[in-house]
């Protein structure tokens, strides 16, 4: 991939993760990376992924947790950007 596009591809990230969690340091980039890239598997290829968490039950276990603090931070943040009512 030409650098361009990496860079480019970098900031879409980081302005996602900014918009989906509210804050956009490079660990929560990481993290939003890897579950995009996870969802999107699972999602496209449900076998792959299922046989991956047999192989790998310890990278499954730290997936949900992943899963789980995204959703958390997530909500955090519609509840922050909602108006009082």
């Amino acid at each position: 991939m030409a650098h361009d596009l990496d860079q480019k591809i970098e900031a879409l990230v980081e302005k996602y993760t900014e918009l989906l969690l509210g804050e956009s340091d490079e660990t929560l980039q990481e993290e939003v990376k890897s579950w995009i890239i996870y969802s999107f598997i699972a999602k496209q290829m449900p076998p792959l992924v299922k046989h991956w968490n047999q192989l790998y039950p310890e990278g499954k276990q730290e997936m949900m947790e992943l899963i789980t603090k995204i959703k958390d931070l997530n909500d955090k943040q519609r509840l922050q950007q909602k108006p009082d009512e």
